[in-house]
C-alpha cells in the first residue's frame, strides 16, 4: 500500500515537471523565434521565398493573376496575401545585417546564462569574443534596481535607445523648455543657462541640458523646440552660425611710450589675484558716441561708463579715473588696453590713479579675452549701429547691475557681483 502511494506521488511530480517544461517552451517560443531567428523548416522557407517573389512581381506592376501564374500558385493564395497586407504592397526595405558593433539578443541571453553560472565579466567577455568593458557597460545600463539582468528587457531597451531620430529634449520636456525661454528672455547665454540648471537642480536629470542643444534649437531650421525669435536674444543676434575663421583685421594708431602686455606681472595671468582690469571702447553710430567698458579678470565684474559727446583721450581718462576712485587700493593693480588712440594719455592716467597700463598686440583680441567677452554681453543691450548717447546714466547702471548678477561658468556659476564683494571685504594680504 505504501509503495503504491509513493509511486503515484512520483508519477504526479513527473507529470507536473513535464507540464511546467511544456509551458515554458510555449512561452519562450514566440520570442525566441522572433529575436533569435530560429531555423525555419524547408516548407516555411519555401513559402517565405515565394511570398517575397510575389510582392516583388506586384511592385513591378503585374496583376495578381499574372504574378500567381508565373509563380505557379493559386490566385486565391495571392488574394489571401493581399488581404493580410490590407491590400497594400509592403515597402521594400533592405535587410539590416548586424555590423557586430552592438550586442544581439543571442549574446544577451548568453550573458544572462553565464551570470547565473557565476562567471566573471572577463570570462563572459572571453566567451562572447567581446571586450570586458562592453559587458560591464551592458550590465551597468540594463540591470534592474535589484541587480537582476533580464535579457529580453535589455534588448528591448537597447533597441529603443538606438532608434533615430530621437525627439528633441526641448520638445518633449515642456517645463524645461519654458525655463530656457525665460532665461533667454533675460539675455542669458546657453552656457549660463545650462550651468545654472546643473547647480540648482543637482538631483533632477530631467533639468539637465547641453549648451549645444539650445544652440541647435535656435540656429537650425528643424523644429528643435525653441522659436527662432529667441535667437535675437543671443549675444550676436544671428539666426545662422558664422564660421570662426572669418575675422576682421584692423589697424590702430601708434601710442607713445607703450608698455606691452608681455611686461605685465606674472600674477596677472593666473587670475588668482584680484585688481587686474581689461578695458576697451564700444562705439556708437557714426563713431560719435561711445562707452568705456572695464572688466576685472578674476571676479569678471564689469563696469560701463557712457561717453555721449565724444571719446577723446581726455574724456576716457576722466571716466576711468572716476571709476578707479571708488575702488579700494588692492583692487587697482593693472589695466590692459588695446592700441586705440583713446588711451594716448595713458601716462597721465597712471599718474592720477597709480595703475600701470599695458597694451595688447595689434589685432590680438584674445589677449584681452575677458573684456572682449564683456563687450559682447554689453552689445546685447547697446547694439552696434545705434546712438549710444540716447541711454541715460540710470539705464546704463541698471544694465551693469543685471550683467554682474548673471552667473559665470568660470566662477562656478557664481555672479561677478558676489565675487567682487568678497574681494572687497577681504583685506589685502601683502598691504604695507
Amino acid at each position: 500500500m505504501f509503495e503504491a502511494s509513493r509511486l503515484k506521488q512520483l508519477r504526479r511530480e513527473a507529470s507536473a515537471a513535464r507540464a511546467a517544461q511544456h509551458a515554458a517552451v510555449l512561452a519562450s517560443g514566440p520570442y525566441a523565434g522572433l529575436l533569435l531567428a530560429a531555423e525555419l523548416t524547408a516548407r516555411q522557407e519555401w513559402l517565405n521565398n515565394r511570398k517575397e517573389k510575389y510582392w516583388q512581381l506586384m511592385r513591378d506592376g503585374l496583376s495578381n493573376a499574372d504574378a500567381c501564374r508565373l509563380l505557379g500558385m493559386n490566385r486565391a493564395s495571392g488574394t489571401q496575401l493581399r488581404q493580410n497586407a490590407d491590400f497594400h504592397i509592403p515597402r521594400l526595405t533592405a535587410r539590416r545585417e548586424s555590423a557586430g558593433r552592438y550586442l544581439e539578443a543571442r549574446e544577451r541571453l548568453q550573458i544572462a546564462d553565464l551570470l547565473r553560472l557565476g562567471q566573471s565579466m572577463r570570462a563572459i567577455a572571453a566567451a562572447l569574443g567581446r571586450q570586458p568593458s562592453t559587458i560591464s557597460r551592458e550590465l551597468r545600463r540594463h540591470r534592474s534596481d535589484g541587480g537582476l539582468y533580464l535579457p529580453r528587457t535589455a534588448d528591448h531597451d537597447a533597441r529603443l535607445q538606438r532608434a533615430r531620430p530621437k525627439v528633441p529634449k526641448l520638445v518633449s520636456n515642456v517645463p524645461l523648455r519654458l525655463l530656457v525661454q525665460r532665461k533667454l528672455n533675460r539675455c542669458w547665454s546657453p552656457d549660463e543657462i545650462c550651468g545654472w540648471m546643473k547647480k540648482h537642480y543637482p538631483d533632477d536629470q530631467t533639468m539637465r541640458l547641453c549648451p549645444e542643444t539650445i544652440y541647435r534649437a535656435l540656429l537650425l531650421r528643424d523644429d528643435y523646440g525653441l522659436h527662432k525669435r529667441f535667437a535675437l536674444k543671443l549675444r550676436t543676434g544671428r539666426r545662422i552660425r558664422k564660421t570662426r575663421w572669418r575675422r576682421r583685421i584692423g589697424r590702430g594708431s601708434r601710442i607713445i611710450n607703450m608698455t606691452m602686455i608681455d611686461k605685465r606681472p606674472a600674477e596677472v595671468q593666473d587670475r588668482k589675484q584680484a585688481g587686474h582690469w581689461e578695458g576697451d571702447l564700444i562705439v556708437g553710430l557714426g563713431s560719435v558716441s561711445a562707452m568705456v567698458t572695464l572688466r576685472e579678470r578674476t571676479t569678471h565684474y564689469g563696469i560701463i561708463v557712457n561717453l555721449p559727446k565724444d571719446h577723446t583721450a581726455a574724456s576716457v581718462n576722466a571716466a576711468i579715473i572716476d571709476v578707479f576712485a571708488t575702488l579700494p587700493r588692492h583692487l587697482k593693480r593693472t589695466l590692459t588696453w588695446d592700441q586705440g588712440v583713446e588711451l594716448a594719455w595713458h601716462e597721465q592716467l597712471t599718474q592720477a590713479t597709480g595703475v600701470p597700463v599695458f597694451f595688447a598686440e595689434r589685432s590680438s583680441p584674445w589677449q584681452r579675452g575677458a573684456n572682449e567677452n564683456f563687450n559682447g554681453l554689453a552689445r546685447q543691450y547697446f547694439p552696434k549701429g545705434t546712438n549710444l548717447a540716447l541711454h541715460p546714466a540710470k539705464h546704463v547702471a541698471n544694465v551693469v547691475k543685471e550683467l554682474n548678477e548673471r552667473p559665470r561658468k568660470t566662477l562656478n556659476y557664481d555672479t561677478p557681483a558676489e565675487r567682487l564683494k568678497a574681494e572687497r571685504d577681504t583685506p589685502p594680504t601683502n598691504s604695507r
